[in-house]
């Protein structure tokens, strides 16, 4: 910024710089020191400093004591000085966001990982799920599809599904505008989550919203637009390939081969299109690229009475599949949102503020219809789409022509739903979501009672609806017949339909929240105290179901003393009204505790110049999970039909009993256990992260393994089980630079290992058959053993009870040496070594550049791959579609083939569960890429700009995997993973 001189051009007029980091949040307690090194001033809760400055003089920027940034005094020296949260010193600046209060980094013992809006940001997404892979220490995203609306992650963090809190409450809202958050902070210990008491053992992904700071008003727009294309997909094989592997599969199975010399030949050659098809169905039905669209407007500031945070955003996502200007509707797969935020805070009086948060989103999404009239319940999101990509796997090349000669729909009996007809001239499906969030709360400092003290009251109110609605219709598809004379005549399947109207299921959920808390924080002398004790109630709505509410009350209390010694204990006592209270009480109660050991603030410490900071910190708690069901202790019993009683064909209503009740079922519990040391060191440049945790899950809902079937009914799930997640995380980062040019490398790992303490499970012979002391979710199978050779290998083998296997089909372990192949060969299956996810983030800028990289992926991981997409002939009758890999099949020409022998249909011995079908899935992926150019503050404020950005980005541009023929995260026929490029503008006003 430009600076006024005095006449003498020595003296300055005052300077009143805002530091933030770089998500222009402010950053309050960073020391500024000016010219002739003197200390200038320390910033205030709005960021703010008051300097004396001339052009030229340097100002270092120091948090915590280490110095992190150095500013030249000078007229393109813009109103806010940037700091990287990237440094370990400027995010200890910044207040770790529990879960109903704020505590300083150094002061709690809680195990907590931080990511920024700027990194959330990076990635054009639309859940923000899906902008956490690759940044959590010890946490694992899996991307199943790429379906625009149906592409969000499943994240597991530390082996368990984590809860999505916002803004302190407990929702199931994930997809929505990603600038309006400030951060997501992830609770991973019994500490930092033991307040939520019965729904705190998986973890908590906390979100933030950003709010507004006193501040001229600040404007920003982006808008970004993407290219999308599709990973890797299964590769078809052609009509005449398809049609000698049928040939061979049917001379195997002992039967007549379908395709005459004649028909292969035509189908070589290409001569009859009609008769003899051979029709890539992908690239008739799917699209090379599709678009992602995104603009996003918000604006921030305020003053000492009222402040506010506003966005507005529009998200417009096309799908893959093609469709045709013969419709005035659109019957492509596409994912459209509108999302409007309003935060705003306000400071009635001296002592009373009072905050009213807002959000609004409407989802819309459409596909093509089904060429069937469905049970309009059965109908919604992605049905169609699902359909027609199943299809892709079952329809082989040469099923039929996509046109016959008269222009009418090809197919055939086994075929009645031609993939090109069900693309385009099926109707179409829309599905609609309204959301309304509104929170409020008001809050009363007590400062002339006792200070520190506070009184804050929360009221939350939130609600859905969603409806789908079919369009969908029937048509015909035809076959033609060669007859001996002409004309040539077509054979009819299906018929002419009208398109439907119907309401295929709508459902609205709502929600509300009250809680009242009271807060203290206040240090006095050596001695620092902040706690927070409350008592909430949460009830929810879904449809029909009956309401389900969950009450009680939860504290925590964090004591330091001289900032080096912290003490800290939470707990919940809460409960739902999913239990019966005859002979225990809905609530349970859920301790945690922890230290923390600032070792760095010793005495002994401060001769070791190279130690910014060092912390040893643990915690131990009780948490739970709540599971149990709907009054899953009741009962019930439900209507079966009208069976026929007597000769005379009379009728009567009947009843069947379901699962037996559980009356002593309750909530699943944890212990947690966890230790970590966290430092910084080289001048605050190096920062690390090291935990271990030891987390004991018991009184797990399952069915006992030693059930009898006499009783003819089934068992309900009881307390019973146990398993153990234990392991490490971990953290590193470096981060260096100077006004011009600043870096940054992170990186991180887990290693989770998981046992079986306890299943109840059935008594088994053999070692390898016991679940108890495995993995969790460990597979069991038979362990495959190559492929026989020769009927004479067959001949002394053991093999599948009931099946004789022919030269090709797989070869089984005899485990336990008894001539057959049974249950009792079946054993754990894949690695047993612990899943080991990482992620590595990558940033430079150097003048009004930027570049920054993230690297995300998983050792130590198994998949498995069946199906249509990986079984030959598999489906419909036989003549489903057979993809590149079944070339490789066993032929006694092909001894080493990955492939055993083809057959029609299913194959009780080759598709067995077990070790033939898995495949080690190690792989790392460059999940995003970003180059930036920042337009100089002298030449952006010519526009009258405070700033303009170009960036371009690519997403999941090389994956790296160990077996590389399919996608690593989408296999089996999912929709799949798309990579996007991307362009985007920034403007700040």
């Amino acid at each position: 910024m430009r600076l006024r001189q005095a006449p003498d051009t020595i003296v300055t007029t005052l300077f009143i710089p805002t530091i933030t980091d770089e998500n222009y949040e402010p950053l309050a307690g960073v020391e500024v020191f000016g010219r002739r090194g003197s200390l200038s001033g320390v910033t205030d809760a709005l960021g703010q400093v008051r300097l004396a400055a001339i052009q030229g003089d340097t100002l270092q920027l120091r948090a915590l004591g280490v110095v992190v940034e150095q500013y030249v005094v000078r007229d393109d020296l813009a109103p806010f000085l940037l700091l990287s949260t990237k440094n370990p010193a400027v995010a200890r600046l910044k207040p770790v966001r529990m879960l109903y209060n704020d505590a300083r980094p150094d002061l709690t013992a809680a195990s907590t990982q931080t990511i920024y809006n700027r990194d959330l940001n990076r990635l054009p997404v639309a859940s923000f799920l899906n902008a956490l892979s690759g940044r959590v220490a010890g946490m694992t995203t899996n991307q199943s599809s790429g379906q625009p609306g149906l592409d969000e992650v499943t994240p597991n963090l530390l082996g368990m599904r984590p809860l999505v809190v916002i803004d302190g409450i407990p929702r199931d809202l994930t997809i929505f505008d990603l600038e309006e958050i400030e951060s997501v902070t992830v609770l991973k210990d019994a500490l930092s989550t033991v307040m939520l008491g019965a729904r705190s053992s998986n973890g908590v992904l906390n979100v933030t919203t950003r709010k507004g700071t006193p501040s001229l008003p600040r404007v920003s727009f982006t808008v970004q637009s993407a290219v999308q294309q599709p990973l890797k997909q299964p590769k078809a094989l052609n009509a005449y390939n398809y049609s000698v592997l049928n040939n061979e599969a049917r001379r195997n199975d002992g039967l007549a081969p379908g395709y005459s010399d004649a028909a292969l030949q035509a189908y070589q050659d290409g001569s009859d299109p009609f008769g003899f098809p051979d029709v890539d169905w992908r690239k008739q039905v799917l699209k090379k690229s599709s678009r992602l669209d995104r603009y996003t407007l918000s604006a921030t500031g305020g003053n000492s009475f009222s402040k506010y945070f506003v966005s507005l955003e529009h998200l417009s996502q096309s799908g893959l599949l093609k469709e045709s200007d013969i419709n005035p509707y659109s019957t492509t797969n596409t994912f459209k949102s509108y999302v409007v935020r309003s935060n705003v805070d306000l400071q009635l009086n001296a002592k009373l503020s009072a905050g009213i948060h807002l959000l609004g989103r409407i989802v819309d999404t459409n596909e093509p219809g089904l060429n069937a009239l469905l049970d309009a319940a059965n109908l919604g999101p992605g049905t169609a789409t699902n359909s027609i990509f199943n299809a892709l796997v079952n329809t082989p090349n040469n099923a039929y022509p996509i046109y016959n000669e008269d222009g009418s729909f090809g197919g055939s009996q086994a075929f009645q739903n031609n993939l090109w007809g069900q693309t385009i001239n099926s109707g179409y499906q829309t599905s609609y979501r309204r959301d309304m969030l509104a929170d409020f709360y008001l809050k009363r400092t007590l400062d002339e009672f006792v200070p520190g003290l506070y009184l804050k009251a929360v009221g939350s109110y939130y609600t859905n609806v969603s409806e789908n609605i079919n369009r969908s219709k029937v048509y015909p598809v035809f076959q033609r017949r060669t007859p001996v004379t002409n004309p040539v005549t077509y054979q009819q399947f299906g018929v002419v339909g009208q398109q439907i109207n119907a309401v295929a299921g709508a459902v609205q959920f709502r929600t509300d929240y009250v809680e009242l808390s009271a807060g203290y924080d206040h240090q006095f002398g050596a001695h620092g105290v902040n706690a927070v004790l409350l008592a909430n109630r949460q009830n929810s709505v879904s449809g029909r179901n009956l309401p389900y509410t969950f009450t009680g009350g939860s504290g925590r209390l964090a004591y330091n003393f001289e900032e080096k010694y912290v003490a800290e204990f939470a707990f919940g006592l809460n409960g739902s009204n999913r239990y019966t209270s005859d002979d225990k009480p809905k609530l349970g109660f859920f301790p945690a505790a922890g230290l923390a050991w600032n070792i760095s603030r010793e005495e002994f410490m401060q001769s070791a110049t190279w130690l910014s900071h060092l912390k040893l910190f643990g915690s131990y708690g009780k948490t739970g999970n709540d599971n149990p069901g709907d009054f899953v202790y009741i009962q019930r019993y439900f209507e079966t039909g009208q069976p026929t009683f007597g000769t005379s064909g009379g009728t009567q209503a009947a009843l069947s009993e379901s699962a037996l009740a559980n009356t002593n079922i309750t909530w699943e519990k944890a212990n947690k256990l966890n230790a970590g040391i966290q430092g910084a060191l080289l001048n605050g440049h190096l920062g690390f992260t090291l935990e271990y945790y030891n987390n004991k899950f018991y009184d797990l809902l399952i069915q006992r393994g030693r059930n009898t079937t006499l009783l003819g009914n089934f068992y309900p799930n009881e307390n019973i089980g146990q398993n153990r997640y234990s392991g490490f995380t971990g953290q590193l980062t470096w981060q260096q630079g100077s006004q011009d040019f600043n870096y940054y490398v992170t990186g991180n790992i887990g290693i989770q290992k998981s046992e079986v303490l306890y299943a109840d499970e059935v008594f088994r012979p053999y070692d390898w058959m016991r679940r108890t002391g495995q993995q969790v979710g460990q597979p069991f199978g038979y362990q495959a053993d190559g492929l026989f050779q020769s009927a004479d290998e067959i001949a002394g083998a053991a093999t599948l009870v009931g099946y004789r296997p022919q030269p090709g089909d797989v070869r089984y372990k005899d485990l336990n040496s008894d001539g057959v192949i049974d249950q009792f060969d079946q054993a754990p299956m894949g690695t047993t070594k612990p899943l080991v996810p990482f992620g590595a983030d990558f940033g430079v800028r150097f003048h009004s550049f930027d570049l920054s990289a993230l690297v995300q992926g998983v050792l130590n991981r198994n998949i498995y791959l069946s199906g249509g997409a990986e079984y030959a002939f598999l489906n419909n009758n036989g003549v489903s579609q057979v993809f590149e890999q079944h070339l490789d099949r066993w032929t006694p020409d092909n001894p080493g083939a990955s492939y055993p022998r083809l057959n029609i249909g299913s194959n009780p011995n080759n598709q067995a569960f077990s070790t033939y079908w898995q495949h080690r899935n190690n792989y790392a992926r460059l999940k995003n890429v970003e180059l930036g150019y920042s337009l100089p503050l002298s030449i952006s404020r010519r526009v009258r700009v405070q700033g303009l950005r170009v960036f371009t980005s690519a997403t999941n541009l090389v994956t790296v995997s160990e077996y590389s023929r399919i996608d690593p995260e989408v296999f089996n026929n999912g929709y799949p993973q798309q990579r996007l490029f991307n362009l985007g503008l920034n403007i700040k006003l």
